[in-house]
């Protein structure tokens, strides 16, 4: 390792970046965290509201997140702060512990412990190298949880758009309680003028111009009509004057009893949050040349959300279009992050009213249009074309998170993604294998019936591990089709996909050998890989298993078996359907 290297190697990675800063950098930055400032705020303090939280909760968190990431962060582009795909995770953590009606010295207490945990379990994460964790949710259970999300964040937000507040818990309640206040008359017209408003004026600008800080331009507008027609006295909510300065180190006071529920919680947040951390550093890193190192990142995600958890914030992640706003305006490195961090703080010190006019439906636009964002309908549409399997695994995480809310939405989102892998290796595709004129190799007899075979022989070829739960229908399978007579003289195996055998499988294989010898029939195996290969030999299997009967190629074994039976390709028009794999495909 270069001198340099081993200096360097304990300095956290955002540490090493600055220690590397180029003077050309500074400009860009510093205008990058100025245009990132704009969106900073009013999406700190909108995503807050959203977790049940007070706004300034926002401003703090998304300081201290900064911070901690412009240390430890690998990337040099990457955003972190409060994000509306956390939002309803953290309220539903958190407002079932606080007493109805609303504690908000406890609900800030309780996400800051949150917080704390889910940066404990991302830092531990990190540490021990499990980023293969962020995996366990699959695309089409992720796209189908987001539009639950999405779903939930919109109902959820609706009323606040309309002006008046309910009490409901869960995506049916809220929507029925919606309507309950439509019907008796509880809208208030200037806050849906202003919340519809601010809606369509982001979508637009976002639309036509990408480069315009929509949601800036939405909030100065919003806080100009406050004054000018002063929405206040017409029934709209506003923000009000925020605490001044800036909390002090703070270790969160929670009762024994909050902890488990807490726990809980904070699993399912670190499991959303680094699989969002690793998507957009994926992303951005391939659109700027630089690495991912996904265990730096869940360890610099954890600092943050430490550092957040010790002064009134709550839990983060990484923000898609917060980055790409940084990156648009010209970011080069963490110190856009840190321009950003520093004039939050400038602004809670020196100008505490400057939000005090920004009327509460505004909050709800930012949130709205964030959550639009969130859904994939085009996605889903894409599954149903390609893949009915996954587009069914995709609406049940959609229901999972509708009907029995966001935290076990996730849970019902890891375990369909769980069970769909275990399903495939389960029922992994396997098929018998024929010889096409023309064309070299032997090849799927589904794709091609009428390929031809030698009389006698079988060719199976089946695609996954042998393992426990699929070891017994392999037998099955392979004794269904040696049951036409006359049967077969060989069954070879075209080994070269099956990755494992385990010992229920090794079992299975000896009594299959025994019980296919008594009646004349050799089991016979090409291509097996030399790891598994070895296994077999480790197992004892060569005692049934004749070791003569595994060839380095298929065209080796078939050559072998002409050989000794002087059998001649013919297409088989009778007989034995080749392509019959018992009907044990799982439904696709």
């Amino acid at each position: 390792m270069p001198a340099e290297d081993t200096r360097h190697r304990f300095i956290p990675p955002g540490l090493r970046t600055l220690l590397a800063y180029r003077r050309e950098w500074l400009v860009k930055d510093v205008v990058a965290g100025v245009v990132l400032t704009t969106l900073l705020v009013p999406q700190g303090m909108a995503y807050a509201e959203l977790a049940g939280l007070p706004a300034i909760t926002g401003l703090y968190t998304s300081v201290l997140c900064l911070l901690a990431y412009a240390v430890f962060g690998p990337s040099r582009i990457l955003v972190l702060g409060p994000d509306s795909s956390l939002g309803p995770m953290i309220a539903a953590t958190v407002l079932p512990l606080i007493a109805s009606g609303g504690d908000s010295g406890r609900a800030v207490a309780l996400a800051s412990m949150l917080s704390l945990m889910v940066g404990a379990i991302t830092v531990l994460a990190g540490v021990c190298r499990l980023g293969f964790i962020a995996d366990l949710i699959s695309k089409p259970t992720m796209i189908g949880y987001m539009n639950g999300l999405a779903l939930t964040i919109l109902i959820g937000q609706l009323p606040k758009l309309f002006g008046f507040k309910t009490d409901a818990d869960g995506l049916i309640e809220e929507f029925g309680a919606f309507f309950r206040g439509l019907a008796d008359g509880k809208t208030v017209p200037a806050a849906l003028a202003v919340g519809a408003t601010g809606i369509v004026l982001i979508l637009v600008l976002q639309r036509r111009l990408p480069k315009v800080p929509a949601v800036l331009v939405m909030v100065v507008l919003s806080i100009a009509a406050t004054s000018v027609f002063d929405l206040g006295g017409h029934g709209v909510s506003l923000v009000g004057e925020l605490p001044q300065g800036f909390p002090p180190l703070t270790l969160p006071h929670v009762r024994l009893d909050d902890l488990a529920p807490l726990f809980g919680g904070a699993l399912g947040i670190a499991l959303v949050s680094l699989a969002d951390t690793i998507s957009n550093a994926s992303a951005f890193a391939s659109r700027t040349g630089q690495e991912v190192r996904g265990n730096e990142e869940m360890t610099a995600i954890g600092a943050a959300n430490l550092a957040a958890g010790l002064f009134q914030g709550f839990p983060v992640s990484t923000s898609g279009s917060r980055t790409a706003v940084a990156e648009r305006a010209g970011a080069r490195s963490q110190l856009t992050g840190i321009v950003g961090a520093g004039l939050i703080v400038l602004m809670l010190v020196l100008l505490p009213g400057l939000f005090r006019n920004l009327p509460q439906p505004a909050l709800a636009a930012v949130v709205i249009t964030a959550s639009l964002s969130l859904a994939d309908l085009a996605g889903t549409a894409r599954l149903w074309k390609q893949r009915r399997t996954e587009f069914l695994l995709s609406i049940s995480a959609f229901l999972g998170v509708a009907l029995l809310g966001v935290l076990p939405g996730i849970a019902v989102a890891v375990g369909l993604s769980i069970l769909n892998v275990f399903r495939r290796a389960w029922w992994p595709y396997n098929t018998v294998l024929g010889r096409v004129p023309g064309l070299p190799g032997f090849h799927d007899m589904r794709s091609y019936p009428d390929a031809e075979q030698l009389p006698g022989l079988v060719i199976h070829r089946f695609d996954g591990p042998l393992f426990f739960a699929n070891a017994k229908a392999f037998r099955n399978q392979l004794m269904r089709l040696t049951r036409d007579e006359p049967p077969p003289r060989w069954v070879l195996i075209a080994a070269e996909p099956v990755t494992d055998v385990d010992t229920t499988a090794a079992d299975e294989l000896e009594e299959l050998d025994e019980a296919l010898n008594e009646r004349g029939i050799s089991l016979v195996f090409a291509e097996m890989k030399d790891p598994v290969r070895s296994k077999i030999e480790r197992y004892e299997l060569t005692r049934t298993i004749n070791p003569d009967h595994f060839f380095p190629t298929l065209e080796a074994a078939v050559a072998a078996f002409r050989e000794r039976t002087g059998a001649q390709w013919t297409t088989v028009t009778a007989g034995r359907p080749p392509a019959d794999t018992t009907g044990e495909q799982p439904p696709d």
